[in-house]
């Protein structure tokens, strides 16, 4: 038999082949796959600013700036008289705050101090860096303005409130699968001086 006459006959029988074996594939698959992707719990947490008078407004805005950035974990402010895993109270010293991640029925503390205010830090990204000491974010000083838990080493003229990508990925990671994904709580207490 020719050498073209083989190839020929190769490549048919290759084809043949290759083509029940696709067909067997497609008969066998279902028609629609079902979803093995559950839709993890967001973790609630609680916070209680009833002592930070004069912070409302860049409470609001760095408790937004969290919410609309990470999905498994959601800021609502507590009912009076209810308790809260974030009490922030507003201070005269510098912003400092119990490092998390807090958990459901746990508790931290958030201080917004007013001496970084009077150096000229503003208060809003000084609310949404101390909420993500809370979230379980530790310092990255000295850093970028791009970073928001570089806190005060961006300098003064900083005003990010929004949390970088890697940020969000670590309180995202934090919080994944919802309150069973139990990390300790760390405890430490970071003051956010210059």
């Amino acid at each position: 038999m020719p050498l073209y006459t083989r190839l020929k006959a190769g490549t048919t029988a290759a084809a043949v082949v290759l083509a029940t074996a696709t067909a067997a594939s497609a008969a066998a698959a279902p028609t629609s796959m079902p979803s093995t992707a559950s839709a993890s719990a967001v973790v609630t947490l609680r916070y209680d600013d009833s002592r930070a008078g004069g912070w409302e407004a860049a409470i609001t805005a760095g408790v937004a700036s969290w919410n609309a950035n990470v999905a498994n974990v959601k800021l609502v402010e507590a009912a009076p008289g209810t308790p809260a895993e974030i009490v922030i109270v507003a201070t005269t010293g510098w912003p400092q705050a119990t490092l998390g991640p807090v958990r459901p029925g746990r508790q931290v503390r958030v201080e917004l101090g007013s001496q970084a205010v009077t150096q000229g830090y503003d208060k809003t990204r000084i609310t949404a860096h101390e909420l993500g000491h809370s979230l379980g974010l530790p310092d990255t000083k000295p850093g970028p303005c791009s970073q928001l838990m570089s806190g005060s080493s961006a300098g003064t003229s900083c005003a990010n409130a929004v949390p970088n990508a890697t940020e969000r990925a670590r309180v995202e990671s934090a919080y994944a699968n919802g309150a069973a994904s139990v990390l300790p709580l760390d405890g430490r207490i970071l003051v956010d001086a210059p």
